[in-house]
């Protein structure tokens, strides 16, 4: 598993906290056995959906057994690694790869800004520190500090740094990635609106909190993009749009959590300070389910 390139769809697996704030293992370990089933390639426990940001040390520990141990080497375990520093970075990684994860989803938070310099040092003392793959984490919409293209040039010479998620949602960028790289790095998408684009221009998958909802969809147009029916994929792919303006409206793990209390799953609200999903916003989302066929019409 820890040798087998990285490729198809990666779910951004929520992170169900009870009241006492303990993690719900049995609602975990149930989402990660479905996710396995309907198909995908992998699972990236401590992404944005995980909420990494508002999780304690031992609830993000906890996050990430729970997950290895659903996954039971059945797909590669992608565990987040993020933090202000370079040496709590450097931690969680290797705390991360002692666990059992087949990779790590690199994530710098920033309070101050940071130069290219600083950016660059702190992703590759994480590339050191740890043997398993790293796969860097770039969203300009949320990051104080983003990898610019210079930093990521050279952040793919570093021998396991091998991927890279660009959440810019701008293939301009993600062309000028493929084509700096020069194969030393593989592009994921970020987004279900987009993946299609990515995988037209050489990328290799995607990992989306969306997937979590949408497993079956995403591992359908995956397939499409992979076989190189671009028609088919783009059918596939507009209806994934709505569940992304969903998100533009409210907070992206209050719309997954909402979507996974619609099919079952009892993960709970996002945790404060962040705000549940309105009634409204449960509708929006529960509208994008139904057209893409993963919950059914009301009544049937």
């Amino acid at each position: 598993m820890k040798d087998a390139p990285f490729h198809g769809v990666f779910p951004y697996l929520v992170s169900p906290i009870d009241e006492g704030g303990r993690v719900k293992d049995e609602v975990l370990g149930r989402l990660c056995e479905d996710l396995i089933g309907a198909g995908v390639h992998g699972l990236t426990p401590l992404g944005s959906t995980g909420e990494f940001a508002y999780l304690s040390r031992d609830q993000r520990r906890r996050v990430v057994e729970v997950v290895i141990e659903a996954a039971a080497g059945r797909v590669p375990v992608v565990a987040g690694v993020a933090s202000t520093t370079t040496a709590d970075a450097v931690d969680q990684a290797r705390e991360w790869q002692r666990l059992g994860a087949d990779g790590v989803l690199a994530i710098l938070e920033a309070y101050f800004p940071l130069a290219d310099d600083g950016v660059f040092s702190y992703f590759r003392a994480i590339g050191e520190a740890v043997s398993l793959p790293v796969v860097l984490y770039t969203n300009p919409s949320f990051q104080r500090s983003d990898l610019s293209l210079p930093v990521i040039e050279r952040l793919s010479r570093v021998p396991n740094i091998r991927y890279i998620k660009d959440a810019s949602v701008n293939t301009g960028r993600l062309l000028s990635i493929v084509n700096r790289v020069e194969g030393r790095m593989q592009v994921f998408a970020a987004s279900s609106h987009v993946p299609a684009c990515v995988m037209l221009i050489g990328g290799v998958g995607w990992m989306a909190g969306p997937a979590c909802v949408a497993p079956r969809a995403s591992v359908e147009l995956y397939e499409l993009c992979r076989r190189g029916e671009w028609a088919a994929a783009m059918q596939r792919q507009g209806p994934l749009w709505a569940l992304n303006q969903a998100f533009a409206k409210y907070n992206l793990a209050a719309c997954i959590k909402g979507g996974l209390e619609l099919q079952g799953y009892a993960v709970g609200a996002p945790l404060p300070p962040q705000s549940p999903l309105p009634a409204e916003g449960v509708e929006d989302v529960r509208r994008a389910l139904v057209a893409i066929g993963a919950l059914p019409l009301a009544g049937t």
